[in-house]
């Protein structure tokens, strides 16, 4: 997957935590995204399904969960979708910082492949 090449030559990381890390940030998306509006990103990255699969889960509670634990046990109330992702992350092996990291790489892929609005969607959930 073209996705996940850029992560991993950009990055230095490997195969598995390139998927999990864009999965998790797509299934933040999904989470937050109706399917009209998720269905444009997923059109738009080939082989989302396997990254959704890649994603590292938390329980019963999926990424929702998630979040809302590490939000309330940081005190964060913006910053906990932000903080979700650096809790699957870690559980990939990847420190804090490779959130940032991916973030400009994976919206330039999307809007490379959907366009702007696409783009945009994605970049809304993110911020």
């Amino acid at each position: 997957m073209e996705l996940i090449q850029q992560l991993t030559s950009t990055l230095g990381i490997g195969e598995d935590q390139a998927k999990g890390g864009a999965g998790l940030i797509f299934d933040l998306a999904k989470d937050k995204l109706g399917d009209g509006d998720f269905s444009q990103i997923a059109n738009a990255v080939p082989g989302m399904d396997s990254l959704l699969g890649a994603a590292p889960s938390e329980g019963g509670g999926g990424i929702g969960g998630m979040l809302g634990g590490i939000a309330s046990s940081l005190g964060a109330g913006d910053l906990g979708d932000l903080a979700g992702l650096v809790g699957g992350f870690d559980k990939l092996g990847l420190d804090s910082g490779m959130v940032q990291k991916f973030l400009p790489i994976v919206l330039d892929f999307v809007g490379s492949k959907g366009g702007d609005t696409v783009k945009n969607l994605l970049a809304g959930v993110l911020k």
